[in-house]
């Protein structure tokens, strides 16, 4: 077991991830993407994009487009590969992607804008499995997933009226072992090696 830390709103931090695991290691059998967070006040991240939409997506985006290529050369080596991306079932509630305002910069409110980032999620999810097997890589499968409402801490960096919110909620969320069924389902099975391009839930 090898710990990496990296502050995952930082684009610069991304990078430095994937450099320092790529230089630990020549094989990346599985990639999970799990980041989500919840900012009910509009905040910036240090590279000055809408803080949600930073860690929760751009976040998957780059340190799946660094490690891409040791995915594949895995997959190539021994025989298949997976990245998998941890979205919520919130995308529903997200409408459309605005990319006119991709920042948020109009109207802001945080939940509908939680939605889009995990919506966003999807999106990359069925595009990245899409070019993929459009290139003819068959050996690396790309899903995401909805694990559940689970007592993860999630929201508690707000105000203390929407961390009290939380922790009562927090009584009908599911146990993080629980919760990560689905992604350890989509990590290991056999039954989903050749499924790609999915979204999973329970």
């Amino acid at each position: 077991i090898e710990l990496f830390l990296a502050d995952l709103s930082r684009m610069a931090d991304v990078r430095k991830l994937a450099t320092e695991v790529k230089s630990r290691t020549d094989r990346l059998d599985v990639l999970i993407n799990n980041a989500g967070a919840l900012f009910m006040s509009r905040q910036l991240s240090p590279d000055g994009f809408e803080m949600t939409f930073a860690l929760n997506h751009l976040a998957y985006f780059l340190l799946t487009q660094e490690l891409q290529a040791l995915v594949e050369k895995t997959a190539n080596e021994h025989g298949a590969a997976r990245i998998i991306n941890v979205a919520s079932n919130a995308h529903h509630r997200a409408g459309q992607l605005n990319f006119d305002d991709i920042m948020h910069e109009r109207g802001y409110s945080g939940f509908p804008v939680y939605c889009r980032s995990k919506l966003a999620n999807i999106l990359f999810t069925f595009e990245l499995a899409r070019r993929l097997q459009q290139r003819g890589v068959h050996n690396v499968t790309v899903n995401c997933l909805h694990p559940g409402f689970v007592a993860s801490g999630f929201g508690l960096n707000n105000s203390p009226l929407m961390q009290l919110v939380m922790k009562l909620g927090s009584v009908f969320a599911i146990s993080p072992e629980e919760g990560a069924k689905t992604t350890l389902y989509l990590a290991t099975s056999p039954d989903v090696q050749s499924e790609t391009g999915r979204y999973f839930v329970k």
